[in-house]
């Protein structure tokens, strides 16, 4: 296993997602790894990265190809040995979704 796939491993671990055997490598098993209804891929880099619509694509194709589920990019930042910013990409409608939901949570929190 390389290091950039235990890497991976790790983080899906992290993440409480399950891994994709040969991700990348066959028809089935699209994306680094699943989360509840999401394809996730992991992209790390010690100081940048740059989105392309390209590399959405990928992700939105990888995740159709898994039953349409919801694409997402985890972006983990920092050099080795170093504290890591991690971050996720998710689509407009997702994060709407997302917003409702934690809005109608804060008012039902509020209400009590």
């Amino acid at each position: 296993m390389t290091k950039w796939l235990r890497l991976e491993h790790a983080e899906a671990k992290r993440d409480g997602a399950k891994p994709q055997k040969n991700s990348g490598r066959s028809d089935h098993h699209k994306g680094d790894a699943i989360l509840d209804g999401f394809t996730v891929d992991y992209k790390m880099s010690a100081k940048s990265f740059t989105l392309t619509k390209l590399v959405w694509g990928k992700a939105t194709a990888d995740a159709v190809k898994n039953d349409l589920s919801i694409p997402a990019i985890k972006v983990i930042l920092g050099a080795e040995g170093e504290p890591k910013t991690r971050l996720w990409v998710i689509d407009e409608d997702t994060f709407n979704e997302f917003r409702e939901a934690y809005n109608a949570l804060q008012e039902q929190t509020s209400s009590n």
